[in-house]
């Protein structure tokens, strides 16, 4: 397994995120960290930082394994974040295009398609 270390810019210990390969995206790391600090997503978004170099990671960069990385907190709406990442309770969007792994399909069906005796056909008929 490889890891991310990181801390908070507040605290002075440093703890730990597991995944396997040799990095991690940016998006991916920040939904483990919320996960496992409990952070809510729609309160805060996180900025990370390389803490040797001190440059900040961008939307879709690779973070490599056994790196040390500063988080700072910052609000989701309130501060403008370089790394333009939303995150949400299952899932990490940056803006304006998914990560590599989530994709999302929606089928949208119309009510014209609907059959006259089902439950919408029903609520269909009523509203009409």
């Amino acid at each position: 397994m490889s890891c991310i270390h990181y801390k908070f810019f507040s605290k002075l210990d440093y703890d730990t995120v597991t995944f396997s390969g040799f990095d991690i995206s940016l998006c991916d790391l920040k939904c483990k960290i919320m996960r496992k600090e409990k952070l809510k997503a729609a309160n805060c978004d996180l900025q990370i930082s390389n803490a040797q170099t001190k440059e900040e990671y961008t939307e879709d960069a690779l973070i490599p394994k056994n790196s040390l990385v500063i988080v700072k907190r910052i609000p989701a709406g309130g501060v403008k974040a370089t790394s333009k990442t939303d995150v949400t309770k299952d899932r990490c969007l940056p803006a304006g295009k998914p990560c590599k792994q989530v994709k999302f399909h929606s089928k949208v069906i119309p009510l014209s398609f609907l059959k006259p005796g089902s439950v919408l056909g029903k609520t269909k008929r009523a509203v009409s």
